[in-house]
């Protein structure tokens, strides 16, 4: 999965780190990262940067539709509004 990518990145950095005397322990202390920072990522729900992409774009393309539509009906109100105004005299 491409989402873990990072995670098993992260891991082997952290893993990297350790002192020389914890070396010997680094392949456990590594799965160790991995399972902590999968658990804390699934609770905090994130999503991907490209279903994020996706949703902006998305959302982008119908506050446009929105305001076409609110300028349309607001068109469509003062033509009525001229229409019954016209009608009244």
């Amino acid at each position: 999965m491409n989402q873990f990518r990072g995670i098993e990145e992260l891991a082997e950095r952290l893993a990297a780190i350790l002192p020389p005397g914890v070396r010997g322990l680094r392949a456990e202390l590594e799965d160790n990262f991995r399972a902590v920072l999968r658990a804390n990522l699934e609770r905090w729900d994130l999503v991907s940067r490209e279903r994020f992409d996706i949703q902006a774009e998305l959302l982008t393309r119908t506050q446009k539709r929105l305001k076409a539509l609110e300028a349309r009906v607001a068109e469509l109100e003062k033509a009525t509004s001229g229409a019954s105004d016209a009608g009244e005299r």
